[in-house]
């Protein structure tokens, strides 16, 4: 089974950066499109950015594009989120998803295969 730990999140001032990592064990790593979402307590869980197979398609919520960048490094069967120009709403628990099929890790709702078990990202005024 297919098993994603996420880590980097932390504390950082508005207008800050944070590179989030996922690494997935337990199956081939590009079998996988990947996705990593966000939840405030209290709020659903939203899409943040998804990615395929290899890499060449991506794809974000309009809130994060141009401020995140999703990659993954299949050698190291890591998935990554770049996030620069951090405000305050993006403080959440961000989390990775793992499934073969790309738009089952763009829509909250769908079933995956796998998540991470989250890292706390909190960003301060």
């Amino acid at each position: 089974q297919v098993q994603l730990v996420e880590s980097g999140g932390g504390l950082v001032q508005a207008g800050g950066s944070l590179t989030l990592s996922c690494v997935v064990s337990g199956r081939t790593f590009s079998n996988y499109a990947m996705g990593w979402f966000r939840q405030v307590p209290g709020k659903d869980r939203e899409f943040v950015a998804g990615i395929t197979r290899y890499g060449v398609n991506k794809y974000y919520q309009d809130s994060v594009k141009g401020r995140f960048t999703i990659s993954r490094d299949n050698a190291k069967s890591t998935l990554f989120l770049q996030m620069n120009g951090l405000e305050p709403a993006d403080t959440a628990v961000y989390y990775c998803a793992a499934d073969p099929i790309l738009r089952n890790v763009m829509v909250v709702s769908t079933a995956k295969e796998a998540w991470g078990q989250g890292t706390l990202v909190t960003v301060s005024s």
